[in-house]
């Protein structure tokens, strides 16, 4: 590839909904990604500190003769992830009532949000019977594939 076939590949790439893209021809390969993944860091950045507190020990339990730190139960829930990168929406048109709120009870094969992905709008439907107990994105938020928009409990 040369210099202006790369810049119209970034151009179009740029204009694109497309996060990630690869590739490779030959010897030669590139690869774009929309956003960052890492940390990001500035140079210019204030940094902030914390201010000093003493640290706080874990109780100590002696388990079968090893020690453990004790630490409160987590709350391990399932969550109903995106199944494509798009625009969440928790209704089927603006000012009407969203598809399901936090103690709704939802049957498998309801729906419950629409994720808009190039001007398509895809309904979402239950995988399982469950009771929402949390909605994890805001209306109209964008989400990407895998991530959790509702966290759940089976019924």
């Amino acid at each position: 590839m040369d210099k202006n076939e790369i810049r119209e590949l970034i151009r179009i790439f740029d204009k694109s909904d497309i996060t990630k893209l690869k590739i490779k021809e030959g010897d030669f390969s590139i690869e774009l990604q929309k956003g960052f993944d890492g940390p990001v860091t500035y140079a210019t950045a204030p940094v902030m500190q914390a201010p000093n507190v003493a640290p706080v020990a874990a109780p100590i339990a002696q388990v079968g003769g090893e020690a453990s730190v004790n630490a409160a139960p987590v709350a391990v829930g399932l969550c109903m992830k995106s199944p494509m990168v798009g625009t969440f929406y928790r209704s089927p048109a603006p000012g009407s009532a969203p598809f399901a709120k936090v103690g709704d009870v939802i049957r498998k094969g309801q729906p419950i949000g629409i994720i808009e992905a190039m001007k398509i709008m895809n309904e979402i439907e239950a995988e399982f019977d469950c009771k929402v107990l949390d909605i994890l994105v805001e209306d109209g938020q964008p989400v990407e594939y895998d991530m959790p928009i509702f966290a759940v409990e089976k019924v």
